[in-house]
């Protein structure tokens, strides 16, 4: 009998009369082979996988190619069909074809300029893309990517001349607020089915803070958030407002503070002593478990609230310390402020209104007004509750946000509560609240 009459049609090997035959065949004749092909998977799948994680070149149609080139391989063998052979001869080709569109390393000075690092959300990022060729031959047509946050932007670049450099405008659109990393820029090389691709980063990345949107608050918003003074403490300094008492020159002493008289009728040199003051401390407190907010917008209002106080109470002149989901930050300038603003996000393990307020007098022991900012869901329970745990000098006041409520304001004990449903209520409720 003829090889021709010996091959079955595959409609017939595939027919379902026969399938249960059909299978028990292969599965007797392609053991062996699968078996082999299985270990030799196995054994070269940690090369595959260092490989691709140290250069990334394998992309996902190469990987999906690679095991149906392995696959054909195997069933070309057991079976003995021309047809897979020849399949997989094709991939291979396109495989080693596809090397030579990745091979080479082009030479390109980038950089990233940004109109302004810090925007509003709401507001557009708009930068610059600068690319040069660094090298001194000419560079063929290549894509460059630009990370932007978990997006990513893409552009195509021409043939560039030995030192000719590129110049490509875009803007990032600030939906909500973020700490958006740009960058690293990367070139790509692949080759036209994509089954290879190999990116290398050409510089370091840029941060883009997109601030909360915050409002202006009057003077007379913060009538007891005022102390222009400072306390005064039992500490003795050299240097200071409060007059304590005269003592004795020593070397060192600024002679500024000589008191020429006292100094006459003592015969020596006497300068002042003076009581330390401390700066007016502001302590904002900002609710950060999901559970406490009825919505993702109750949150973003909180926050918009917290950097209003803080940037108000920063104008006056007095130290800010915000207490976030993760720890207790200092912030001695606005764009400090917002900076850190900007990268809050609500934490599943973040602890309740009324445990962090147990925190406030170890990270902000002189403060002198507390600020408790909280979503919808904590009640005026919690709110008190949480109030007996602040430092008992200092003024309290507990802001709700509640988009769906009106403005309203009540006391319970030493606590102010105000509700707020709005940014622009804030200015109005701390006028009557504070």
């Amino acid at each position: 009998m003829s090889q021709a009459a010996q091959r079955r049609p595959i409609g017939r090997l595939l027919s379902p009369a026969l399938l249960p035959a059909t299978a028990a065949r292969l599965r007797h004749r392609m053991g062996p082979g699968i078996d082999a092909v299985t270990a030799a998977t196995q054994r070269l799948s940690p090369v595959w996988a260092a490989a691709a994680s140290r250069a990334g070149i394998i992309s996902r149609p190469g990987w999906v190619g690679l095991a149906v080139m392995t696959a054909a391989i195997a069933l070309g063998l057991v079976l003995g069909w021309r047809e897979l052979w020849a399949a997989a001869w094709v991939l291979a080709v396109l495989f080693l074809a596809a090397i030579g569109f990745v091979l080479g390393k082009a030479r390109y000075d980038v950089a990233i300029d940004l109109a302004s690092r810090r925007v509003v959300v709401g507001e557009q990022a708009v930068g610059r893309l600068l690319v040069r060729n660094a090298g001194t031959r000419p560079i063929a047509p290549a894509q460059v990517e630009l990370p932007v946050g978990r997006g990513l932007a893409t552009f195509q670049l021409p043939r560039l001349a030995a030192g000719e450099e590129l110049e490509e405008l875009f803007t990032v659109p600030t939906q909500r607020r973020a700490v958006l990393q740009l960058g690293p820029v990367r070139s790509v090389k692949s080759d036209p089915l994509q089954l290879l691709r190999r990116a290398a980063g050409l510089n370091e990345p840029t941060e883009l803070y997109v601030h909360p949107r915050i409002v202006q608050l009057a003077n007379s918003s913060t009538g007891l958030l005022r102390d222009l003074d400072g306390l005064a403490r039992q500490n003795i300094s050299n240097d200071d407002i409060a007059f304590h008492a005269l003592r004795q020159y020593a070397p060192g002493d600024d002679r500024r503070h000589i008191h020429w008289k006292s100094s006459a009728r003592a015969q020596n040199l006497m300068v002042r002593q003076f009581e330390e003051t401390r700066r007016s401390q502001v302590a904002i407190l900002l609710a950060s478990r999901p559970t406490e907010y009825a919505e993702s917008d109750e949150f973003e209002l909180a926050v918009s609230i917290a950097g209003s106080v803080g940037v108000h109470a920063l104008a006056d002149g007095k130290a800010i310390t915000l207490l976030g989901p993760h720890r207790a930050m200092a912030r001695h300038t606005k764009g400090q402020l917002l900076d850190g603003l900007s990268g809050v996000e609500l934490n599943e393990r973040a602890r309740p209104l009324q445990d962090q307020a147990g925190t406030v007098s170890a990270h902000a022991p002189g403060a002198s007004v507390v600020v408790l900012v909280a979503g919808s869901r904590v009640g005026p329970e919690q709110l008190t509750r949480a109030s007996s745990r602040l430092p008992l000098a200092a003024h309290r006041v507990a802001v709700t946000v509640d988009p769906s409520s009106g403005l309203r304001r009540r006391t319970s004990g030493d606590l102010t509560l105000l509700t707020v449903p709005t940014l622009e209520d804030l200015g109005t409720a701390l006028r009557k609240g504070i």
